[in-house]
């Protein structure tokens, strides 16, 4: 009996630290906002930092080799239909693709070859198309998705949502219509990456934690911009001294756009039903006479007891690198090629945005004509909106222009092709509707704000 004693008690202090100190590193990596080299970050961004300094030189290249691998062993399944990729659960998720997913590897390794080498019309492998996206966008999402990707477990599998889950669901239901382990996803994005939100998202809808709706609402409405990249489309639109009244512009609108986005159309017709392979995974009633406090931690505790070895943890996050490298990759460079190509050759944007013109000019917006032309290319990729804006004289207009580029969240060169390529139920045609919403709704907070407090 004295034994049985002895042997209890550390048991259970043993399954405390483990919820603690692997959410405590998560936290840390994922949460904690860091300066490092003079931008601020989070530990996930300096390890990703590092590495793309490290091997800046040869990131295109390796690039390249991600893309031609992911073609070449597509093809040769689809051709051959080898044992050792067919009887594979993951190899065969990975490369065993429909007549689309093909079509895309192939375009995105023709793209990448033509902008690597400079061949074949300018268009496609110009800096502003696919240099771009070879040359920027990808180096970000190969080193960033391979730390995430692998150290996000300690996000996710001992604890820490459903321990913040409990504190906050009460508050976050009634606002915002979500579980409160939502609040743990805005973290990650508005510390780290919006591609970190919804690689959260992703994860967490597809073991059941989330509905459909909900994964809906979360990857366009709380994956908002880092606090570091909305630093560098300040300072890109010469507004750098006013970053801390831009943010808090940002932030408000944002706010705004979250209590009303999950209330209308298309993302309120999304139904309340879990991914069926798993199916609901999760219960977040709290049973009378139990504190918020208490239930958390003991739904903590519970999760982190059941949490997966350190192996299978190892394993499931090179799975998760590879499937974004080998997915994901491909789609950007094809779809996010093409999606800035259509913005600096072709007048789609600049013809579908003369409407904005007079509703700039009703909210007294100095150079409406110009600033509307950057108001819908955002749909082809966030920075866009500030490249192109960075010419206006106005810095009131510039403000208002960078501030809506921030609050539209969904541009196709990154966070659309992922969510598309998620489970999460969002087609092409809702990201757009979603798009113009968050800009007709955020719009009038950031003119409003930026006129009364700002200028």
């Amino acid at each position: 009996m004295k034994a049985e004693t002895r042997v209890k008690p550390q048991a259970v202090t043993g399954e405390y630290w483990k919820f603690i100190i692997p959410s405590l590193i998560g936290s840390l990596l994922f949460l904690v906002p860091v300066k490092f080299q003079g931008d601020v970050t989070i530990g996930v961004g300096i390890l990703a930092s590092l590495v793309g300094n490290a091997f800046s030189e040869q990131m295109p290249a390796i690039i390249i080799f991600i893309l031609g691998v992911s073609v070449f062993l597509s093809i040769l399944t689809k051709a051959a239909k080898p044992a050792f990729i067919l009887d594979n659960k993951f190899l065969k998720g990975l490369f065993d693709t429909g007549k689309f997913g093909l079509t895309m590897r192939i375009l995105g390794f023709a793209a990448g070859i033509m902008t690597l080498f400079e061949i074949g019309p300018e268009f496609i492998w110009s800096r502003n198309t696919g240099g771009v996206v070879l040359y920027d966008l990808a180096p970000v999402l190969l080193t960033w998705f391979l730390f995430a990707g692998i150290l996000l477990p300690l996000l996710v599998e001992f604890g820490l949502m459903e321990f913040i889950g409990a504190l906050v669901q009460k508050f976050m239901r009634p606002f915002f219509t979500l579980p409160g382990r939502s609040s743990i996803d805005c973290l990650a994005s508005w510390m780290g990456a919006g591609t970190v939100g919804v690689l959260v998202t992703t994860k967490q809808y597809d073991e059941g934690f989330y509905t459909k709706r909900e994964a809906a609402v979360i990857a366009t409405t709380f994956s908002i911009a880092s606090v570091a990249f909305s630093l560098v489309v300040a300072n890109v639109v010469g507004l750098g001294h006013l970053f801390i009244p831009f943010y808090l512009t940002v932030s408000a609108a944002c706010v705004v756009a979250a209590l009303i986005m999950p209330r209308i159309p298309p993302l309120s017709r999304k139904p309340d039903t879990y991914y069926e392979p798993v199916g609901q995974q999760i219960d977040e009633t709290i049973p009378e006479g139990v504190s918020k406090l208490k239930w958390g931690w003991e739904q903590a505790i519970d999760k982190a007891r059941n949490a997966p070895g350190p192996k299978k943890l190892l394993t499931n996050g090179i799975e998760t690198v590879l499937d974004i490298w080998m997915g994901l990759i491909p789609l950007v460079m094809s779809l996010g090629a093409a999606a800035l190509i259509i913005a600096e050759y072709t007048p789609v944007f600049e013809f579908i945005s003369y409407p904005l013109i007079p509703v700039l000019e009703f909210m007294q917006l100095p150079e409406a004509g110009a600033a509307a032309q950057t108001m819908l290319v955002g749909f082809a990729d966030m920075f866009l909106p500030a490249v192109i804006g960075s010419g206006i004289e106005s810095e009131l207009t510039r403000f208002v222009v960078a501030g809506l580029s921030l609050t539209q969240l969904v541009y196709m060169s990154e966070i659309g092709i992922l969510i598309l390529r998620s489970n999460i139920p969002l087609s092409f045609l809702d990201l757009f509707v979603i798009f113009i919403e968050r800009t007709v709704i955020t719009l009038p907070v950031i003119v409003l704000i930026a006129h009364v407090f700002v200028f």
